[in-house]
């Protein structure tokens, strides 16, 4: 699967093993639409690709934080249903209209906003409300929602905007037995009723991340919202591990060895001398460093497998590169040997998940902060426009028998919104070939 043409460093995305993710995530939530969330370049693994591989696999909702990701998305030729949620004042709010993208609402400034694009647009915004039931970041907080709801239900009679959701986001949903996931749930049940009452009609309530879409079916509502655990991540480490939930980890962080050379005990390596030699010894260069995304704070601790074997971090991580030492017998690797930063773990290699706990941190950043200059390398994606294909026709298959017996059940949100399941007009996953490797675009908020 590896190539052997020379290259200083690059992420292999395995878009077989994303597209696998999405169908377990589906079978977590069998009565629930998926989004796949694509924000920050995919966490890292490259938007457009990653995209397609998720709506091939069955996702029929795509999610970013920035409207500029999903403007991007739609450059890119995606159609279908897209939502962002990370708005300012400002904003490429009527671009967002024309393309059809589902615009978050928090406050009445951006309902302000969106309602005057659409009036400029002369079409109807899709918008979502969103609530802030205990997180405490973005969201409209409930002594704020009926003067929220009002106003957009007034937007809605006049024609600038639709209402297709109601949403929220959990605090806490990585600690399955926190009292605050019983507290928000209580709340937007409380909001979603009150914004029905009010006459909106929303395509999809949603509340549940990756987390609560793995561990917490009460939460699953009509939509379920997956970022990290596409990408083969455990969001709660605590609770398993990929495997545990049907996962497989999708990126592969892979660097050529620049240098070995030998070295005498007692010679210090890398800034600050903070290692040492023990003795008489073996250094590998290995020509990534913290402007790649390697964190400064996994120096003396961040795992590679170099040589068939596990090493350490020398010393401190350098820009642009860090040192293994490869012991006395070190020299038995050559200049241009691999060495596997992570991956999945099922050959011996490090895990994104191992990084994490070297640099005290999450999994989450370590995937997403891997820098544009090391190429990402999509495997498997001529695979999954075939598999899109027979996808597209079973999704198809499903939709049309919804339309047929929408009317007589209308009222259950769950077989409603199993209708939207199918791939949207315009969206037909095999109808992409080729990954937009340069369209990277710039982080958002976590997740």
């Amino acid at each position: 699967m590896t190539q052997q043409a020379p290259f200083r460093a690059r992420a292999e995305i395995d878009l077989a093993a994303l597209r696998a993710n999405v169908r377990a995530l589906r079978a977590r939530a069998p009565r629930a639409a998926l989004m796949a969330v694509v924000k920050s370049d995919a966490y890292g693994h490259g938007m457009v690709p990653c995209a397609r591989a998720a709506l091939a696999a069955g996702a029929g909702w795509l999610g970013t934080a920035t409207p500029e990701e999903a403007l991007a998305l739609r450059a890119a030729g995606i159609g279908g249903r897209v939502m962002c949620w990370l708005w300012t004042p400002g904003g490429p709010w009527r671009e967002a209209v024309e393309a059809d993208l589902d615009v978050s609402v928090s406050g009445m400034w951006a309902l302000r906003e969106v309602t005057r694009a659409a009036e400029e647009a002369g079409r109807a915004a899709r918008v979502q409300l969103k609530a802030d039931t205990g997180l405490g970041r973005n969201g409209c907080q409930p002594a704020g929602w009926a003067e929220l709801v009002a106003a957009a239900r007034a937007a809605e009679e006049a024609g600038t905007v639709r209402i297709t959701g109601l949403w929220s986001h959990l605090a806490c949903a990585d600690e399955p037995a926190h009292p605050s996931i019983a507290a928000q749930l209580s709340v937007f049940r409380d909001l979603v009723a009150y914004a029905e009452k009010e006459g909106a009609d929303p395509e999809v309530r949603h509340i549940a991340n990756s987390p609560a879409a793995l561990t917490l079916p009460e939460s699953h509502f009509d939509l379920v919202r997956t970022g990290v655990a596409v990408y083969g991540i455990s969001p709660s480490p605590e609770l398993g591990a990929p495997a545990d939930f049907g996962l497989r980890p999708v990126m592969t962080l892979r660097a050529s060895v620049a240098l070995v050379k030998r070295v005498p005990a007692g010679h210090g390596v890398s800034y600050g001398h903070h290692y040492v030699t023990g003795g008489e010894t073996a250094l590998g260069l290995v020509p990534v460093g913290y402007a790649d995304g390697i964190p400064r704070h996994a120096s003396g601790r961040g795992p590679v497998l170099v040589g068939g074997e596990w090493r350490r971090v020398a010393g401190r991580v350098a820009m642009d590169q860090f040192v293994v030492d490869l012991g006395p017998g070190g020299e038995s690797v050559r200049e241009g040997a691999e060495a596997v930063l992570f991956g999945p773990g099922d050959r011996g290699e490090p895990t994104a998940q191992d990084w994490a706990e070297a640099a005290d941190t999450i999994a989450y950043e370590i995937v997403t902060r891997v820098g544009a200059r090391v190429p990402r390398v999509h495997l498997h994606e001529a695979e999954g426009e075939a598999e899109g294909e027979a996808e597209g026709e079973v999704e198809g298959e499903v939709e049309a028998e919804g339309e047929a017996g929408r009317a007589s059940v209308g009222a259950t949100v769950g077989v409603n919104v199993g209708a939207r399941l199918g791939v949207h007009p315009g969206v037909h996953p095999g109808a992409h070939p080729g990954a937009d490797e340069g369209t990277r675009v710039g982080t958002a908020a976590g997740d």
